[in-house]
């Protein structure tokens, strides 16, 4: 039923309101809106749909339905899209360059579209890694009544028996390289056929999935809304509630950063952590973070890892995918244990409104599921994730030791500057166990981009030398490698950090239980490196790369393009 609107506080009123408006109201009837129609609340709803990959795919229809949602709500829905970089296609090559900067430009080019058109709230579409914590950036960064949707994940495929994944292909180009009789030419082409069967995201705990559930736990999606995959048109129904609930958030003035408190930061990183999620969310939470004026660096994530018990039993390091953790009950099942162990804050609000210790008393733990254990009896005790200080990363770097058994590894170092050069050695098998692969030059400024490395890590793997050789880059991994892989290495190489100054035959040593990674090398001797050492010219003089890499901040902190809440002089939201 049609209300009226008091448009006196909303950003709408500088495009609808008064005869000066006339111009711009002529635009919006050229449209076929109605007099009603420019009268309500104008709301973006903002997806990331294209055609680059399966993704992103499913994204237009339910932006779609989300559009119903908000008429639902007496609202008129304005859509746009935005770009995304997909990381399975861009992976392995310079294309990957582009994904992290795609984050932070999905970010402004959000920004700029609601500021531009002075849309009053936000409904957020995203299906794949980069483009999740981009778009919540947004709604951080504008605070204007918003929703998060995540566009799903993608159904499991099946090749000779059993689930398969994108990860599957990517280890089974390395078994092939390797010459194994597993995995011939025909067999390569049948898996790359049937691993993917349709729309979705990457369906393990990847990025998307990951930055999915974390979507839910900070309390801008609505519970449950991350669970059902892409193909399955009943996501619709969480698209059109999620364009009702942004019209009773504009009515309730209830805002992005009333909900994403610090401690609601903290229950995202718990879910990351509970999870054995993508190493990546220790860069997008302090990003997130960065736009609301929240302390959360790499430190402050790492120590809730190191406490957090990692009970829900997915890929990769386990062996369920989204759909399946979906079906056991997602993340309001998880959040469930969780919070009965005491270790999430229940009195975070999220979009519905409730707090989370309101939300949960409806939800019954189901013991008969598999995926996810209670809290009192996790898979391991600690997180799925660790994060790592010591003199080869003085600001810190990440792991993922989710399905990992050694967690100590030393070896000697062999230096790779940039990906190709080391995916190339692995190709060949010119390494050997017990080395200490070093890929550098590969972080936000030294790319520039930060890279992930999928395709040389999912190599090693499928070599069969997962466990017996480490990794380290101050570049990035993918939310699917597993293996002793170490990323986000700071100060990176190009800053001159120690990752820059370290050469083939020094021993490193790691030790993920006490969070520690060193090289054998003295301050003294680091220095006396250091004199010799000149940052590397990068092959991006021009465009949007050089613009990021001359913009970056330190992976630790986000790797942030702006000042963020610091330099902030006024909120979008009040204009």
């Amino acid at each position: 039923m049609s209300k009226t609107w008091d448009k006196s506080r909303l950003p709408s009123r500088h495009v609808t309101e008064g005869p000066e408006r006339a111009p711009h109201r002529s635009y919006l009837y050229a449209m076929g809106l109605s007099t009603k129609d420019i009268q309500k609340p104008l709301v973006g709803v903002a997806s990331c749909w294209n055609e680059a990959a399966p993704c992103n795919t499913a994204l237009m229809r339910q932006a779609h339905a989300a559009s119903e949602g908000v008429k639902k709500g007496d609202g008129t829905p304005r859509e746009f899209c935005t770009i995304t970089v997909t990381d399975g296609i861009a992976m392995g090559h310079e294309g990957m360059r582009s994904s992290l900067v795609s984050r932070d430009t999905i970010a402004d080019s959000v920004e700029l579209s609601m500021r531009g058109h002075s849309y009053d709230a936000l409904v957020g579409i995203a299906g794949c890694d980069k483009s999740l914590p981009g778009m919540m950036m947004a709604m951080l960064r504008l605070n204007v009544p918003s929703v998060f949707l995540y566009g799903g994940s993608i159904l499991p495929g099946s090749y000779e028996g059993r689930d398969v994944t994108v990860l599957d292909v990517f280890e089974a180009v390395g078994a092939h390289a390797a010459g194994s009789n597993s995995m011939t030419d025909e067999k390569l082409h049948a898996l790359e056929k049937v691993a993917c069967p349709g729309d979705g995201a990457c369906g393990g705990q990847f990025t998307a999935n990951t930055m999915a559930c974390v979507s839910e736990a900070i309390g801008l999606a609505l519970p449950l809304s991350s669970a059902l995959p892409a193909p399955y048109t009943d996501r619709d129904g969480y698209a059109v509630a999620s364009g009702e609930v942004v019209m009773q958030l504009l009515e309730k003035n209830l805002r992005p950063r009333d909900i994403c408190t610090r401690e609601a930061f903290e229950n995202a990183a718990i879910v990351v952590a509970a999870t054995g999620g993508s190493t990546n969310a220790a860069l997008h939470l302090p990003a997130m973070a960065h736009e609301c004026g929240v302390k959360f660096d790499l430190e402050d994530v790492a120590k809730i890892f190191q406490k957090t018990p990692y009970i829900a039993n997915l890929k990769p390091g386990g062996d369920y995918v989204a759909k399946d953790f979906g079906e056991a009950g997602g993340v309001p099942m998880l959040m469930k244990t969780l919070h009965e162990s005491g270790l999430i804050n229940g009195d975070c609000l999220t979009v519905t409104g409730k707090t989370w210790a309101e939300y949960l008393e409806d939800i019954e733990w189901d013991p008969n599921q598999k995926v996810i254990h209670p809290a009192t009896d996790p898979i391991t005790p600690t997180g799925g994730v660790v994060g790592l200080w010591g003199s080869l990363a003085p600001d810190g770097a990440i792991v993922k030791v989710a399905g990992l058994y050694a967690l100590q590894f030393s070896g000697p170092a062999r230096v790779f500057d940039g990906e190709e050069a080391c995916f190339k050695a692995v190709t060949n098998r010119e390494y050997k166990e017990g080395d200490v692969l070093v890929i550098r030059y590969e972080g936000p400024k030294g790319g520039p981009g930060m890279r992930e490395m999928l395709s040389t890590t999912a190599a090693i793997y499928g070599q069969g030398m997962g466990d017996k050789v480490a990794l380290i880059t101050d570049g990035r991994f993918s939310g699917a490698t597993r293996g002793f892989c170490i990323g986000h290495v700071g100060p990176e190489a190009q800053e001159g950090g120690p990752i820059g100054l370290i050469k083939d035959g020094d021993i490193i040593t790691i030790d993920a239980e006490k969070g520690t990674i060193d090289v054998h090398l003295t301050p003294a001797e680091l220095e006396d490196r250091k004199r010799d050492w000149k940052p590397r010219v990068t092959a991006y003089g021009s465009g949007a790369l050089h613009k990021f890499a001359a913009l970056v901040g330190p992976a630790h902190k986000g790797a942030t393009t702006h000042p963020g809440f610091e330099g902030e002089r006024h909120v979008y939201a009040d204009i």
